[in-house]
């Protein structure tokens, strides 16, 4: 093993690993680039040393300087590494919906940590990007990195990151799947792997609530929304993002990067945060569809240790309704386990024996009733059996004649213990409207399925 003249020297060259059973089904590699590995337990060391350095061959970093920074933490920590080995002061500044290991961590190192709110608009005196910059001009000899605009930041990654995922990978990846920040981190290897094959995709990952997402189809920052996963996601648009290297965005939410980061700890040994969660959560979704000539690599920034009292309680989990047990299966689970693909309706002018009939060919027991793309009712299996014992002919019957109430509609979102409150005899479905605008039906039936599915 080589010998290092101080902790500094150890950032960079983490591994790539292979995601074996959360990729199972797709039919090409998936690796992760474990950046939690870094000395710090983060990506974030790498553009703290390319900052610090760049300031100091500026002479904008002077002995005994104060280091004053906005962070959700990582960025944080890597500075204090810095400032612990060079004898800086640090004065760093933190919304109050990261997790408590960040700041305990930050302050073991000697740094000051002040805690801003985290629900007010960036511009407010209050943001945690505004009492940075206010402390870094009244601060004498202090030094503000602001990873934001820093063009170290997305440098850090085009000399570092890039080429080590694309010789480690021996030049055979094609699709590079990242969270976004700050942006350096997508920006900078986006741009090295392209420089060396233009074909490479780059995918980036955001949090819905975030801006980004919009940003890359409309070009216009629209409302920002609370979000919970930490480290990826913005409210205002960085300097150092730059979306011409990104190719696709896909949306993920707080569940899914949490689920999927515990599930990379139970099942692949793999311990990293949210966001790093989402990453693979992503990249699993893209992938779905590639074939073996794809080689994908997801990448994932901080280490699980900073969440252990959220992502890794499972009080927490239970709490927040990220929790994924038996009795937290939610409708847009249960709609995907019926293999849902389209709405299945009746018309208001079509006879009970064709419906019936397409009840049958489909194996479903409640239909809604359209009309000019309107919900206007409901038909069930019971209403048409009882019809039948009471010597109706159903030929003769038309479903306008006998339709019943509209079905009640929930979110995608909704759980099971929600479901059963309006589950009941006299309304026996409900109607899901999923994400994407498209709709589909689950009955008491198919929720005490899933239910017992999971315990299986």
């Amino acid at each position: 093993m080589p010998k290092y003249n101080n902790i500094l020297e150890t950032i960079g060259r983490t591994p790539l690993v292979r995601v074996n059973r959360l990729a199972s089904r797709l039919n090409c590699p998936l690796y992760v680039k474990c950046d939690f590995l870094n000395p710090g337990g983060s990506v974030k060391d790498r553009i703290a040393v390319s900052m610090l350095e760049e300031a100091e061959r500026q002479g904008k970093l002077k002995p005994g300087a104060t280091i004053i920074e906005g962070t959700s933490g990582n960025t944080g920590f890597g500075l204090a590494l810095v400032g612990a080995v060079r004898g800086y002061k640090m004065i760093f500044t933190i919304t109050d919906k990261q997790s408590r290991e960040k700041i305990s961590m930050m302050r073991a190192l000697g740094a000051e940590v002040i805690v801003c709110p985290t629900a007010v608009a960036p511009e407010d005196p209050r943001s945690y990007y505004s009492v940075a910059k206010k402390l870094a001009e009244e601060i004498p000899g202090s030094f503000y990195p602001n990873q934001y605009v820093n063009q170290a930041n997305p440098a850090a990654h085009y000399n570092t990151t890039g080429p080590e995922i694309w010789q480690d990978c021996e030049g055979e990846i094609t699709h590079f799947v990242c969270g976004m920040g700050t942006g350096g981190t997508i920006s900078g290897v986006g741009k090295y792997l392209k420089k060396m094959n233009p074909e490479v995709k780059v995918i980036g990952v955001d949090p819905i609530g975030s801006i980004y997402a919009d940003y890359f189809k409309t070009r216009k920052i629209g409302p920002a929304h609370t979000y919970v996963v930490e480290g990826i996601g913005e409210d205002i648009l960085p300097e150092t993002m730059d979306f011409s290297v990104v190719d696709e965005v896909v949306c993920v939410t707080d569940k899914e990067c949490f689920v999927t980061a515990r599930r990379l700890a139970r099942e692949e040994g793999i311990f990293t945060g949210g966001s790093g969660g989402g990453a693979v959560w992503a990249a699993v979704k893209a992938a779905a569809n590639f074939g073996p000539e794809n080689f994908v690599v997801a990448f994932l920034p901080d280490m699980g240790m900073r969440y252990l009292s959220k992502i890794f309680n499972d009080d927490w989990m239970r709490e927040n309704r990220y929790w994924t047990s038996d009795n937290l299966i939610t409708a847009g689970e249960i709609l995907r386990r019926k293999n849902f693909e389209k709405l299945v309706y009746a018309e208001p002018a079509e006879s009970a024996l064709v419906v019936w009939k397409k009840m049958a060919k489909m194996d479903i027991s409640q239909m809604p009733v359209m009309e000019h793309a309107k919900v206007i009712g409901s038909i069930s299996e019971d209403r048409l059996t009882n019809l039948t014992l009471d010597g109706k002919d159903l030929k003769e019957v038309f479903v306008r004649e006998i339709m019943g109430p509209v079905l009640p509609v929930v979110t995608e979102g909704t759980f099971v213990d929600e479901l059963f409150r309006v589950l009941t005899k006299e309304t026996p479905a409900v109607l899901v409207q999923t994400g994407n605008g498209s709709s589909g039906v689950i009955t008491k039936y198919d929720v005490v399925h899933a239910l017992y599915q999971s315990l299986e």
